[in-house]
């Protein structure tokens, strides 16, 4: 005799999760698509020394930048 949990729930997924599952399924190429773009701006190697020639150039703000100098 198998005893039934009471906590199951039917499988639902979201239309959202729909829309997604149905738009990969339709286009196979869409996560290396994905992966190709991110790599086009965000994963690059960071240079160490111009970020630190950024910082030392950088000019301080005023507290309040709309403040005319009287």
């Amino acid at each position: 005799m198998s005893i039934a949990n009471i906590f199951r729930r039917p499988h639902y997924t979201s239309d959202t999760t729909d829309f997604i599952a149905q738009l990969k399924h339709e286009k196979p190429g869409l996560d290396q698509a994905q992966v190709q773009g991110r790599a086009l701006l965000w994963d690059r190697k960071q240079d160490r020394d111009l970020q630190s020639e950024f910082s030392a150039a950088r000019v301080p703000q005023k507290p309040y930048v709309y403040q005319t100098a009287s």
